[in-house]
């Protein structure tokens, strides 16, 4: 191997060629130095410490009167009793007409029937959620702190992933607070809903991806000490096919994938994007044709980290269910999922005449079988389940209406909240009701974002595709592509009841691309200069106001009592009503 010697204005104290020069006119570092650089970042025991600081404050939030109000919010009445069969009985049971009473009044017995429910999202977070209540009773508190641990680690993830991309631990810090004191990501680490479980384990999974970018390059410029010259060479490849990041990466998509199945939109753009990745940093080391090449040497190993492993560990999941097939065969082989083979529109009439008792799975026949066959025939019925559930989620619920359903469209500006729980009509003079004459109190607990960062969020973003596009920043790209793959796709299902809350996938990456553009406005110039001193008043002033404003809807956050009028104060569409 050989190299082409570049003019010395052109190469770096060790010869090594640089690719010429930043805006500011100083010199690019090489493809060796910024590889090697990646991993050298301020110091690991500040950065750890601040960001574990942070996570407990973010707990500590969370915890706050976590079991109030003492009812079934919104989803929960399924979920937490879905989590509560799951953990004590292995699969997920009917339940009898009158078992949210019961539990509110502490009984845990007699609830559920011997028939299996028929559920129509994958179990993790379910099981997640029933650790909770396995540990803390089957109660709002119970059923709830799994999401408020998990609402924390976030916080936790989103520090070191910003961290790392920004190579500032104050910046990384920024990126936290944003997160922390964002209304959406705080209501549902409060509530037992599956989202927060899904969002978390996506976030988790970039995070990992973006690990691996910085792992691998620097592994490269470990095994290629001078720029490659041969246009045959394919750069380093069996010593990148153990990636040990891109497996914890499919091991994150696939407990993601196994909360809601939405989870592989970012599955396949982030692979698309991984490649990309490759492509550039086999490029910048002398690799002709990189794209080609990263594709075979790079995608094919990335598809079995994250797909084949993802998968696995998908099916790892449904374990509980596979060991009680037999149920599910004899009573949910026959069920209107199955039978709804068209769309029919919105006359539920028309529905039913479609159906047929008398088709079951094929399996449903052999459901007291034995031997080592019952792994297979399990694995089918599971995919005839699977096809029950994709036919609920597309076709079954078509036309159907919600009042808090709001369109994908306009969930990045907040369009339309979701009320999970409301206390209304409380008079002056009682439950601390403190209105004037004529008026009267409420509690509510409001699914919404805090406006001034998904406000200032959908600038930045604007901001980051310019940078992606016109910069050619990858860190940029990471954002848009995080925002893109998890809004995006809901589009495709506008005419059936979604929340504005499923959204929450995206706002790591909204929070990044804010961090990204403060980080800009403040720029990497040493010492005091006007320039910096402007990024620091701005961006401060942002993260400042994010707060106040979360301050300001905290009572509608956490049930608190207002009176009518302080609530309106806080309702300032007539869409949020």
């Amino acid at each position: 191997m050989t190299t082409t010697a570049p003019p010395a204005s052109e190469r770096d104290a060790s010869g090594r060629q640089l690719l010429g020069s930043t805006a500011e006119g100083r010199p690019v570092p090489s493809a060796w130095q910024r590889a090697r650089g990646r991993l050298d970042l301020e110091d690991p025991f500040i950065g750890w410490s601040a960001a574990i600081g942070l996570t407990l404050l973010a707990f500590f939030l969370r915890l706050w009167k976590l079991g109030s109000p003492k009812e079934f919010e919104f989803d929960e009445t399924y979920y937490a009793k879905d989590a509560w069969s799951l953990i004590n009985q292995g699969y997920v049971h009917d339940y009898v007409s009158d078992a949210n009473d019961k539990i509110l009044a502490g009984t845990t017995t007699g609830l559920w029937k011997d028939t299996p429910s028929m559920i129509v999202h994958p179990e993790v977070g379910k099981w997640l959620i029933g650790l909770g209540e396995k540990a803390f009773g089957m109660d709002p508190f119970g059923w709830r702190i799994a999401s408020a641990i998990v609402g924390s680690l976030m916080v936790l993830v989103m520090v070191r992933l910003a961290r790392r991309v920004t190579g500032s631990t104050a910046l990384g810090l920024v990126a936290g607070v944003l997160l922390m004191f964002d209304g959406l990501q705080f209501v549902l680490s409060r509530l037992a809903l599956l989202d927060i479980f899904l969002a978390f384990f996506t976030l988790c999974a970039v995070a990992c991806l973006v690990n691996d970018r910085d792992w691998s390059r620097s592994r490269m410029a470990a095994l290629v000490p001078e720029r490659i010259d041969d246009p045959a060479s394919w750069g380093p490849v069996r010593a990148l096919l153990w990636r040990p990041w891109l497996l914890a990466a499919g091991v994150c998509f696939g407990l993601a994938c196994g909360t809601k199945w939405t989870a592989i939109y970012p599955l396949a753009a982030f692979g698309v994007l991984l490649v990309a990745w490759s492509a550039g940093a086999r490029r910048s080391f002398g690799v002709r044709h990189a794209w080609l090449k990263a594709l075979v040497a790079d995608g094919l190993p990335a598809f079995g980290y994250l797909v084949v492993v993802g998968f696995v560990v998908y099916l790892a999941t449904w374990t509980g269910w596979l060991m009680h097939a037999g149920a599910y065969e004899q009573h949910l082989s026959s069920t209107q999922y199955t039978q709804f083979v068209a769309e029919q529109g919105c006359q539920g009439e028309s529905l039913q005449a479609e159906l047929d008792p008398e088709k079951r799975w094929p399996t449903a026949d052999d459901y007291d079988r034995s031997g080592p066959g019952t792994i297979l025939t399990n694995l089918e019925s599971l995919w005839h389940y699977h096809h029950d559930v994709y036919i609920f989620h597309t076709h079954f619920l078509n036309c159907a209406t919600h009042t808090y359903a709001s369109q994908p469209s306009g969930w990045l500006f907040l369009n339309r909240p979701v009320g999970v729980a409301a206390d209304t009509g409380i008079q002056p003079g009682t439950r601390g009701c403190e209105a004037p004459a004529g008026s009267d109190c409420l509690r509510q607990v409001l699914l919404i974002g805090t406006p001034a960062l998904w406000w200032g969020g959908c600038l930045a973003l604007l901001y980051a595709v310019l940078m992606w596009a016109g910069a050619r920043d990858w860190r940029f790209g990471l954002a848009v592509v995080g925002v893109a793959s998890t809004w995006l796709p809901w589009l495709l299902y506008a005419d059936r009841p979604i929340f504005l809350y499923y959204i929450i996938v995206s706002l790591p990456f909204l929070v990044l691309a804010l961090t990204l553009t403060i980080g800009r406005m403040i720029g990497s110039d040493e010492g005091a200069t006007r320039r910096r001193t402007i990024g620091v008043i701005a961006g401060g002033t942002f993260v400042v106001l994010v707060i106040a404003n979360f301050a300001w809807f905290w009572p509608i956050y956490t049930n608190g009592l207002l009176t009518h009028s302080e609530w309106l104060d806080r309702i300032w569409f007539s869409r949020w009503v």
